[in-house]
């Protein structure tokens, strides 16, 4: 007899079963059809009550303290394309699906002020030209979503930043950013960051060289030029995908009271269920 093994579809986070026999001939032919142990309608009854419990774990987390700054990583975009059988442009979409469904829960508890996340490296420029112009395009259109037809920057009063070389980027898409920051320039809620292409070596030189042309180079001159404020600082950074580094990624801002978390679960897997234990670990920390 086949004994069930959890599997995780990307778009709830939320396990469904298998048979083991069928996971062999899925990574075999990299097939994606599930046959579930449970009729559908038990088994949509069972997803209903596992979303609800978690969300309601993760809304007690509210009473407890909470970062006012995370940051995340967003690794495995494409480890989890090649694990599922589908095409990478379907893993970055994937991926920008997960960012909209990290930020909901980071913002329906109304205390984290700031989300900044890691959207593309200086470095990614270095691959197949095939991919990046496809990551271009998934920017744009993706940055046009959230600045005219997002119910998600209208219900946190979200406030949009686009931060790195962003000359570097193609012109609809530096366009694109422009028209993002000023529709939501005057929102009153939290920030969201998109650092996109950043590196921090480029960030902490670029400043330097500013803050020396206005007068001696201190600490407080650099960070008053950096393009992720130092004002509130990163109070937790998380990274997917089961890689423990930083990739250079927001070294300067980074402090020694910064809880770093170094994850299994690809990105365009991460939810709730990912997102508890970190905010646990934080309270932690901070219950005096």
């Amino acid at each position: 007899m086949d004994t069930g093994v959890p599997r995780e579809p990307a778009s709830t986070g939320l396990p469904v079963y298998t048979s083991e026999s069928q996971q062999g001939q899925e990574d075999e032919h990299d097939a994606q059809v599930e046959q579930p142990l449970m009729p559908s309608t038990c088994r949509s009854w069972w997803y209903r009550c596992y979303d609800g419990l978690l969300r309601f774990a993760l809304q007690s987390l509210s009473l407890g303290p909470l970062p006012r700054h995370m940051a995340f990583i967003m690794d495995g975009n494409r480890r989890w394309s090649r694990m599922t059988g589908v095409r990478v442009h379907q893993g970055h979409y994937m991926g920008f699906e997960a960012l909209k469904r990290v930020l909901d829960l980071c913002l329906s508890l109304r205390r984290i002020d700031v989300v900044t996340v890691y959207a593309f490296a200086l470095d990614n420029f270095r691959r197949e030209q095939a991919e990046v112009d496809a990551l271009m395009e998934l920017a744009r259109t993706r940055l046009l979503e959230l600045s005219s037809n997002s119910e998600l920057v209208r219900k946190f009063s979200v406030r949009i930043r686009v931060v790195g070389r962003r000359a570097l980027l193609p012109p609809a898409v530096q366009e694109t950013a422009q028209s993002v920051e000023e529709a939501t320039k005057d929102h009153t809620g939290p920030t969201l960051n998109i650092c996109m292409p950043y590196a921090s070596q480029d960030e902490i030189c670029a400043a330097a060289t500013q803050a020396v042309q206005k007068g001696p180079l201190t600490e407080a001159s650099l960070a008053e030029h950096l393009m992720v404020p130092c004002d509130i600082p990163i109070d937790v950074l998380v990274r997917t995908s089961h890689v423990s580094r930083l990739s250079d990624f927001l070294l300067w801002q980074c402090n020694e009271h910064t809880q770093m978390h170094f994850v299994d679960q690809y990105w365009p897997r991460f939810g709730v269920r990912d997102l508890i234990p970190i905010l646990l670990a934080y309270q932690r920390a901070h219950v005096h």
